[in-house]
């Protein structure tokens, strides 16, 4: 079993901040999980708490039936995937793969055949003798998946491994890594910030906002149903529109969520008219922005826009998500 639970756990640096608080999540054997936030949000730190590279000063840790809190890294049975991809530029891409199986004095027969294996599944087999500063990003992102690939561990740890490489090759990695987790049919616990990767990678979602977790669900769970503001704010792109009853002419002690898309229903049953203060054009849709009382929203389009101008809006009182003015949760 290479499930992964956490009881409890937090953790309070030596001047008494706590970035993670009394979190307890169970991850599920062969699972991919993912988890997301802004920077600050403490979902490294967790990561790294799991990798045994962060100390916890409370709670308890489990991979598979095993407590760690005091296993030592190397004996975790993990592999951490890092953003910097933490190659040796004087070492070939097959010796960089074999590195940490050669620490552990594997028969060289063994690294061969799980150095070849790996690179076969990676496409890597044409630039094994070649240094990293000869690859491309995604090809040394490659390298660092394969040597944790080769150590075949219980988890793999991938901390924002996606974030230095261009839009269009993070969209192939994406890909590359999800057929991945397929194949090797293990548990992926994967860090990001970007809210489009954790929707199209994992099985569920734990969003997390200073320390804390706000909600773990599958990803049409987190975006269709969110349990808060922060959710439902945080995932979606542009985010939610957040707008106060009085401004709708409904309770003025509700703050309604809209997503931009159902801005301009035709049929919809609350009628508003806003002047457009900006215009984006992303491909065959328009994102226009615009003030609703003193909240900045937006409404995704078909047809243009004109800065200056005015902007008929029709909303849907099915397709409005009410929050509680205070506390922030859904009703």
């Amino acid at each position: 079993m290479s499930s992964v639970i956490l009881k409890n756990v937090t953790k309070t640096y030596d001047n008494n901040k706590t970035v993670i608080n009394n979190v307890s999540l169970e991850i599920k054997d062969k699972e991919f999980i993912v988890l997301v936030g802004a920077s600050g949000c403490g979902k490294s730190t967790l990561l790294r708490m799991i990798a045994g590279l962060e100390d916890i000063s409370d709670g308890k840790i489990f991979i598979g039936d095993n407590k760690v809190n005091n296993v030592a890294p190397k004996d975790r049975d993990i592999a951490f995937v890092f953003q910097s991809y933490a190659l040796y530029p004087h070492m070939t891409v097959r010796e960089n793969i074999a590195f940490g199986l050669k620490m552990r004095k594997v028969p060289k027969v063994e690294i061969d055949k799980k150095v070849q294996e790996a690179a076969e599944i990676l496409n890597l087999e044409e630039y094994l003798d070649r240094k990293p500063k000869q690859l491309s990003g995604g090809q040394r992102q490659r390298v660092a998946l394969g040597r944790a690939i080769v150590r075949n561990p219980k988890v793999f740890l991938m901390d924002e491994p996606l974030s230095n490489l261009d839009a269009k090759l993070r969209v192939q990695m994406r890909s590359e890594i999800k057929k991945l987790h397929e194949k090797l049919q293990t548990t992926f616990i994967y860090v990001t910030h970007d809210q489009t990767e954790a929707l199209t990678m994992g099985d569920r979602i734990v969003v997390l906002n200073n320390g804390i977790i706000q909600q773990v669900d599958s990803p049409e769970e987190i975006y269709n149903n969110p349990k808060n503001t922060f959710v439902a704010g945080f995932v979606g792109s542009p985010q939610m529109n957040f707008i106060e009853g009085k401004d709708l002419g409904l309770d003025e002690n509700i703050l309604y969520g809209i997503r931009p898309e159902k801005m301009t229903k035709p049929d919809g049953d609350i009628k508003l008219t806003v002047n457009v203060d900006i215009s984006e054009m992303l491909g065959s849709e328009k994102i226009a922005y615009f003030n609703i009382g003193a909240r900045k929203c937006s409404a995704k389009l078909e047809a243009d826009v004109q800065i200056g101008k005015t902007l008929e809006l029709s909303i849907k009182t099915s397709d409005m998500y009410k929050f509680d003015m205070q506390t922030g949760k859904r009703i």
